[in-house]
């Protein structure tokens, strides 16, 4: 097996993710230290996650940092009034202090996955407890927490199946970064060696204006081919098309329904296979 093969056999996606053996990881650190070519798709393969994380980050509602505060109040006042119902507040830190140890260790090589999973985890646990005190909760209000939960349930459900993704050893991952006219512009094509069957996560473009649709393309022999229109819908879980070969693919705004030759002033996005 020649460095290409082994750099797409998808054991380096395994090793970050912590699914490769002990003897797979063994060989792959010692492969880096003397490849350079190894070590270099290791780093980029490492910036492709971290770039994913931070495109799934979520922002929790700006007025959450009040709610839980009043919450807290609440409850002080609630204990003072009632002593006979006090809880063992101490223990139950500390039991949420060590869970927290734990979870943070096993994830220590996962930063970002981590951020994004406890900010989710914590406008969970808020609209819970505000969703469970009825007495002070008006049905507006609860209806808008409803709402935030079954939109953070499904960010959730996408981080995953973009995981599912990366884990899979058959599953080639191509970068796609901004042109000269939109450098911050960034895209990620899943390309599955198998099908052959092309996925796309474009979350890190700009909005697409009314009327005007991203389209992928494949460039094949130096000829780009129509490789599907994209959609938020469609995001990272849906096929766009079937693409057999290509040395590289690009991204391009054009009118809904997408064209038969690329805009190439409207070119967002490039990358090589």
């Amino acid at each position: 097996m020649n460095t290409k093969e082994y750099i797409s056999s998808g054991i380096i996606e395994s090793y970050i993710l912590g699914h490769a053996s002990p003897e797979e990881v063994g060989i792959l650190e010692c492969v880096m230290k003397n490849n350079a070519e190894v070590k270099a798709a290791f780093e980029e393969a490492q910036q492709t996650l971290e770039h994913l994380a931070t495109a799934q980050a979520v922002t929790p509602p700006s007025d959450l940092k009040s709610k839980i505060w009043n919450k807290i109040q609440q409850e002080q006042t609630f204990e003072k009034a009632a002593p006979t119902l006090s809880v063992d507040i101490p223990e139950t830190k500390n039991h949420t202090e060590t869970a927290e140890r734990v979870i943070i260790r096993e994830n220590s090589s996962w930063k970002p996955y981590a951020i994004a999973a406890s900010v989710l985890f914590l406008i969970s646990v808020a609209g819970n407890v505000f969703m469970m005190n009825t007495q002070s909760s008006d049905k507006k209000q609860m209806a808008l927490l409803a709402a935030e939960t079954k939109h953070q349930n499904e960010q959730m459900k996408k981080m995953n199946q973009k995981l599912d993704m990366f884990s899979n050893p058959d599953m080639k991952m191509v970068m796609l970064n901004g042109v000269e006219k939109h450098t911050d512009a960034k895209a990620m094509v899943f390309w599955d060696k198998k099908t052959k069957e092309v996925y796309l996560n474009a979350e890190k473009l700009p909005k697409a204006p009314e009327g005007m649709q991203y389209q992928l393309w494949a460039i094949e022999d130096g000829k780009p081919v129509n490789a599907g229109m994209y959609t938020e819908e469609k995001d990272s879980h849906i096929a766009l098309a079937n693409i057999p070969d290509a040395q590289a693919f690009a991204i391009t705004l054009e009118k809904e329904g997408g064209s038969n030759v690329p805009t190439m002033e409207n070119m967002f996005v490039m990358g090589g296979v």
